[in-house]
């Protein structure tokens, strides 16, 4: 399951500490360059915060060369002011900023002799990944790493705080946590009179999987208006059965773009089981960005317009980037 997860995201696709979807106040008690830019003292100040995995990293200073692992995490650092850093990627990153960067293969299946060439200051690696395979090699070699977190919105702002620490751009940080919050207020207020609908999110599509809310995707559902038909907490990525999708009929349905092929709506009409649910019937199958939807960084704000415009069709002015089947089929 963690393999498939890390998967998720990597292939386009891969508890709240309030219940506000909000890391903490903490974040929000400095107050942020208006200009984004690394701060001053950065530049000679020396480095030491602890990872997701609890291992301290200790550098010398800012990073200047970066290897990053994980998609979102790429992003983040791109939003960040921070894309000169960027000396690695992974085959899964699409940001044109970094289009030119060497791959070195994928986030947990990654080449290390690549890494090392690159010669990182830190390499950005996956904490869902247990095995720790990469790690593992990369601390033989005696290479920096850092782990990051990626299951819910509290890991988001956690790493774009730590993020911004790791490459002297504290204050980049700051300001991108506090526009992202305000992003999702903004969704949220926006919502707040209107009837929740119910929904299910493909998190996977052979066998169905979704997200549990307690997950950065259910967690902005719910701040987008929307009713998980799964409630369960655990396990934040769980299988479920097609009859029980069936039995509890979400009011829309919503599958990542980029992700399955082989998933569009009109082959949700002909396949058994889902051809008998009201929302694939009705034509209220919803495709989202999964580059977008499913890289919990520093684009969630947007993310979560999408959901709003794909569970409130009249928002849908807002966002260019859901897209709502328009002819529903013929009922059995």
């Amino acid at each position: 399951m963690r393999k498939l997860v890390g998967r998720l995201q990597g292939r386009l696709f891969v508890a709240l500490c309030t219940t506000t979807v909000v890391m903490g106040t903490g974040c929000r008690d400095h107050a942020p360059r208006a200009d984004g830019k690394a701060d001053a003292a950065s530049h000679d100040a020396s480095i030491s915060l602890v990872d997701d995995n609890g291992h301290a990293l200790r550098l010398a200073g800012p990073a200047r060369r970066v290897v990053s692992l994980i998609p979102s995490a790429n992003e983040t650092l791109i939003a960040l002011g921070a894309t000169a850093a960027i000396v690695g990627r992974t085959r899964y990153d699409v940001a044109p900023e970094i289009v030119g960067v060497p791959s070195v293969g994928g986030g947990i299946d990654a080449n290390i002799e690549s890494i090392v060439a690159l010669k990182p200051d830190v390499v950005i690696v996956w904490e869902n990944d247990k095995r720790q395979v990469v790690r593992t090699k990369l601390m033989a070699l005696n290479v920096p790493t850092f782990s990051l977190r990626t299951q819910d919105t509290a890991d988001v702002f956690r790493s774009i705080y730590n993020l911004g620490r790791l490459v002297g751009r504290d204050s980049a940080a700051r300001l991108l946590i506090d526009s992202i919050h305000s992003q999702l207020d903004d969704v949220k207020a926006s919502v707040k009179d209107l009837p929740r609908t119910s929904a299910f999110f493909v998190v996977y599509n052979d066998p169905p999987m979704t997200a549990s809310p307690l997950t950065f995707i259910g967690q902005l559902l719910s701040l987008a208006g929307g009713t998980p038909i799964f409630t369960d907490t655990l396990p934040l990525w769980r299988q479920v059965p097609m009859e029980e999708i069936v039995r509890r009929n979400p009011d829309v349905v919503i599958v990542p773009v980029g992700e399955f092929k082989g998933l569009t709506a009109e082959l949700m009409r002909k396949r058994a089981g889902w051809r008998t649910v009201s929302a694939v019937q009705q034509g209220h199958v919803v495709t989202v960005n999964a580059n977008l939807l499913s890289r919990p960084g520093a684009r969630i704000g947007e993310a979560a317009r999408v959901l709003r415009a794909a569970l409130h069709p009249q928002f849908a002015k807002d966002t260019a980037t859901s897209k709502r089947t328009s002819t529903p089929a013929a009922r059995p």
